[in-house]
């Protein structure tokens, strides 16, 4: 079998590497503008109600046009999803596994292609943007093999004259809605996962990246994925979070985003609607508050590295970035004077440009959002970086470091989702693991500490998904550092890992009576003797006669 090993990054520290990408962003710079279909059962479908997504970094640049679902349109890829999923429930996991590895491979092709869409159009440097496809990649890869362990079932344990055995069987028809933020790696894990499970999806993207979910839909075509398997519907958010989340003949949601969307959809999901004969089952991850604790048996310049790439990678806009910086007292005043030069170091600008390592925040009402809340913090704190717009024909904010926060602050408590870092003092380790556990959120989080009771105590009591110890908070790989976490953070879901595919199956327990053993007459000693058994007696008589 197959073994999993992660894709590699690619380096644009070579030339050759650097040259071949810009070859890719101008190859897809000279697509922009291009209409995508509606894509259900196979059927290509244009609609009058057409919408665009722009290039955060040129706010007036149409990247694509889409069409805008309605509640027809859901209900015809909804007709056509439980049309296929009576044969494709059916397919044998082995077929379902071939189609992600011919997925990943096409993907492996296509690489820095679709490194460059996102660049454009979700504002991702190169290495976010090579990042993201190489997760996109990796799904696709780890859950073909995971399909085919569950294919084999769990081991159980023997009973006499029956023959047992537990086998994962398909939902039906789901919903996946992906978010912006990783447009391909999110959306091809959810989708990927449900599909090779034996479920059919409806794929309803984010408006702001439908441009590279319209080239993952190109990707299942091209991997000759039965059509009606994967059905992709774009358009408004309330088509997919009200209409279909309340449809009775729908199985599953598989939702990432905010916790307003996502505490909406668990909310109509478990109502019951007239004619429906099961439980929904919500798979959902809502973002974070994340937290990193540097501690004062820490290294220093290794948590500085960590913070600054936690907080200002792909611009805060991850669900894993570190937004809260608590820092032991006695390390203070080194940690900033270390830590602040570096992010003032930030360039900021279109990130087709190589050289920029922060690019646009994503759109509009997020730019209006971010700095309406660096405006609290600097009501409720001291601003000492950053806190203001930068420069440009894009949605771009400086890196913003604000200081002398404490816990009840609502920038220490609410997600911001962009460049803004909290910081707050704790007095010592235990004030900090208290700090780090006042949140309603517990995605992920990281403490830098030398000290080995310290990191102990920090696993067993940091409250989070995902917990790093002397490393950044954001990252996770998928097979290595399962995914998901805790409270308002959604429902632990853990994806990448292990019991991902329980999600999107329901066990089934299979039981066959072999009937009760016949029973055996046992034989009764022959009396007849044998040539050689006589012959054995024959020679034991004489031995004794001669002895006598």
């Amino acid at each position: 079998m197959k073994k999993f090993r992660t894709e590699k990054y690619d380096n644009f520290a070579q030339p050759a590497v650097r040259k071949k990408m810009e070859q890719a962003l101008a190859k897809v710079k000279s697509q922009f503008g291009k209409e995508y279909s509606t894509i259900i059962g196979g059927e290509r479908i244009r609609l009058d109600n057409k919408f665009h997504s722009y290039n955060p970094s040129n706010k007036r640049e149409i990247i694509g046009t889409f069409q805008k679902a309605d509640e027809k349109i859901a209900e015809k890829a909804m007709g056509v999803a439980l049309e296929t999923f009576k044969s494709w429930q059916y397919t044998p996991a082995k077929v379902r596994a071939q189609y992600l590895f011919k997925m990943a491979n096409i993907m492996r092709r296509r690489k820095l292609e679709l490194s460059a869409w996102m660049v454009y159009e979700e504002g991702k440097n190169w290495l976010e943007a090579d990042a993201d496809t190489a997760e996109a990649i990796d799904f696709c890869d780890y859950y073909a093999l995971e399909a085919l362990r569950y294919d084999k079932g769990p081991k159980l344990y023997t009973y006499p004259n029956e023959i047992n055995k537990q086998v994962y069987i398909p939902l039906g028809v789901g919903v996946v809605i992906p978010p912006w933020n990783f447009p391909l790696a999110i959306l091809a894990g959810m989708t990927t996962a449900a599909f090779v499970a034996g479920n059919t999806v409806i794929l309803k993207p984010s408006s702001e990246s439908c441009t590279i979910a319209a080239k993952f839909m190109e990707i299942v075509e091209e991997a000759k994925v039965p059509a009606g398997v994967v059905n992709f519907m774009p358009g408004p958010g309330a088509i997919a979070g009200d209409y279909l989340v309340r449809h009775p003949k729908l199985r599953f949601i598989a939702f990432t985003g905010s916790k307003a969307v996502g505490l909406r959809i668990v909310e109509q999901a478990g109502k019951t609607q007239e004619g429906q004969i099961w439980i929904k089952r919500v798979v959902a991850e809502m973002g974070g508050k994340d937290l990193i604790i540097v501690d004062s048996e820490a290294d220093i310049d290794s948590a500085v590295s960590g913070v600054r790439t936690s907080a200002f990678g792909y611009q805060g806009q991850k669900c894993s970035a570190c937004s809260r910086l608590i820092l032991d007292d006695k390390v203070y005043d080194e940690f900033m004077r270390k830590f602040i030069p570096t992010v003032e170091a930030i360039t900021v600008g279109p990130v087709e440009k190589h050289e920029n390592y922060m690019g646009p925040v994503i759109n509009e009402s997020a730019y209006n959002s971010i700095l309406e809340y660096i405006n609290i913090g600097k009501s409720e704190g001291t601003c000492v970086c950053g806190g203001e717009p930068a420069p440009g024909n894009g949605w771009f904010i400086r890196p913003t470091v604000i200081t002398d926060i404490e816990r009840h602050h609502r920038i220490f408590q609410e997600e911001i989702f962009g460049p803004v870092l909290a910081v707050t003092r704790a007095r010592n380790f235990d004030h900090a693991v208290e700090l780090a556990n006042d949140s309603e959120y517990g995605l992920t989080g990281a403490v830098y500490t030398m000290n080995r009771k310290k990191i102990e105590r920090a696993k067993r009591e940091v409250h989070v998904g995902n917990l790093y110890i002397n490393r950044k908070c954001t990252g996770a790989l998928v097979g290595i550092q399962p995914f998901g976490g805790f409270n308002m953070s959604g429902t632990d879901s853990k994806a990448g890992g292990p019991d991902y595919l329980l999600l999107f199956t329901q066990a089934k327990s299979l039981t066959e009576y072999l009937g009760k053993p016949k029973k055996t007459k046992k034989k009764a000693p022959s009396r007849k003797k044998s040539k050689k058994s006589m012959k054995k007696r024959t020679v034991r008589k004489e031995s004794r006669k001669r002895k006598k």
